[in-house]
């Protein structure tokens, strides 16, 4: 897994640590709407782009809301790097069913890494999509057992959609589940995207 996969995986790990977006500001994500001009929260001074889309304030809460997933508890995970920038946000889905799964841990993390340093890094899990029109990568592999990855193009970089598994059972979930509903999923946040 390549350096960026291991980020996006610390990132929804690191769900408990965050803080929440409306604390930083009383703007919710239905009153938010994305902005080419929005002013980047973490600039890096690597001379890439500024990551001008931020997961947490330009997805709309109703659009995460109708996925299942609770907008009013999502989480902030950034991670600035200096030489390159990650704006995160984490989110939970807790649909139990007994004895299969707890829910899914979902991360978005924009960043200003391009598609192609994605694909040096992470070709050997990934295959070309596209959503909604838009060149994307499928990422999938036995080392991320349980996690489901699309890797979209900006205009800045790359946003990364990964949604991790939560079996309520010893071992992973069949390979078949792990991107089960993901590409509708992402098709439904990608109008949101800046470019």
């Amino acid at each position: 897994m390549g350096r960026w996969g291991i980020v996006t995986l610390a990132a929804v790990a690191a769900v408990a640590t965050a803080c929440s977006p409306s604390a930083a500001d009383d703007a919710t994500g239905d009153e938010t709407t994305t902005s080419t001009t929005r002013t980047p929260r973490i600039t890096d001074d690597s001379g890439r782009p500024p990551v001008t889309f931020d997961p947490c304030y330009d997805i709309p809460d109703d659009v995460m809301n109708a996925a299942g997933y609770d907008a009013a508890k999502k989480e902030v995970a950034d991670m600035p790097m200096g030489t390159h920038t990650f704006l995160g946000c984490t989110y939970k889905k807790e649909d139990l069913v007994p004895g299969v799964r707890r829910g899914y841990s979902l991360n978005i993390l924009s960043g200003n890494v391009s598609l192609d340093e994605e694909l040096k890094k992470n070709g050997h899990v990934a295959t070309s999509a596209t959503i909604n029109g838009r060149s994307a990568l499928l990422e999938v592999g036995p080392e991320n057992r349980d996690a489901c990855t699309y890797v979209l193009q900006t205009d800045f970089g790359v946003v990364f959609v990964t949604r991790l598994y939560n079996t309520d059972h010893p071992g992973p979930a069949p390979q078949s589940e792990w991107c089960a509903g993901m590409e509708e999923f992402v098709g439904s946040i990608e109008p949101h995207i800046a470019n």
